[in-house]
């Protein structure tokens, strides 16, 4: 695969994730609000419930910070691995 390919992927991979947990954290702060018929939540649940839902997006930064950096290692191999083939 190219390496162009590659980071195209990457960063439309990036785009999506950060899309959907803009969503979820939409949603988590929203939710609360709209349920005026349902008895209010407690604040230690809501605490709670916002954690889970920033806890997955801090996981996923880290994720694609790891696969960044084994993306622009490869950046550097593959001149190399090139070069020892011809």
């Amino acid at each position: 695969m190219s390496l162009r390919i590659a980071d195209a992927i990457f960063w439309i991979a990036v785009a999506c994730c950060a899309l959907a947990q803009a969503a979820i954290l939409q949603s988590v702060f929203v939710s609360p609000a709209r349920a005026a018929d349902r008895e209010p939540a407690s604040a230690t649940r809501r605490v709670a419930e916002i954690c889970w839902a920033i806890l997955p997006g801090v996981a996923l930064v880290g994720v694609f910070v790891f696969t960044w950096r084994a993306i622009q290692a490869a950046h550097v191999v593959a001149p190399l691995a090139a070069g020892l083939t011809q």
